[in-house]
């Protein structure tokens, strides 16, 4: 069993700075009428991260390995908190997004399918208390994407 360790600093008020094993710095806070001055990421935000980034570092190198044309690739996550406390997650959708040409869909939802039943340990313990749906699409190429999407706006 590997033991995983972090550690909480307070830095001001509610603004606090996290490490754990990877050594590296994460800033957590809060809006100033909770003691915050908005210097980093909501604990519930950080929680969103993690979800998205632990599918898309599963997604990414699936796709590698089936060698599908990825020119870009991004995870865009929203979730419904609760109005009363604790204002837990209520669901969370995540909505991937592929570029590239001939980017085949059934290598794209076996990935998807690989990571949300089997590797994402985020999701593996956020599902059981939380509904996470997703979803995906598949764009030509992020630069025509953008061009569509200013010309639509």
């Amino acid at each position: 069993m590997a033991k995983k360790k972090a550690i909480i600093k307070q830095l001001q008020g509610i603004t606090l700075a996290a490490k754990g094993d990877s050594n590296h710095w994460v800033m957590m806070d809060g809006g100033p009428t909770f003691g915050g001055s908005e210097a980093g990421s909501s604990p519930k935000e950080l929680l969103l991260f993690a979800l998205g980034g632990c599918t898309a570092m599963d997604v990414i190198p699936i796709l590698k390995k089936q060698r599908v044309p990825l020119e870009e690739f991004e995870v865009r996550i929203s979730g419904n908190t609760r109005d009363e406390h604790p204002q837990v997650f209520t669901d969370i959708h995540l909505e991937y997004v592929f570029y590239g040409e001939d980017i085949n869909p059934q290598d794209v939802e076996r990935a998807i399918e690989l990571s949300t039943t089997k590797y994402c340990s985020v999701s593996a313990m956020l599902s059981k208390v939380v509904k996470i749906t997703h979803s995906y699409r598949v764009e030509a190429s992020k630069m025509a994407a953008t061009h569509i999407e200013a010309i639509a706006n």
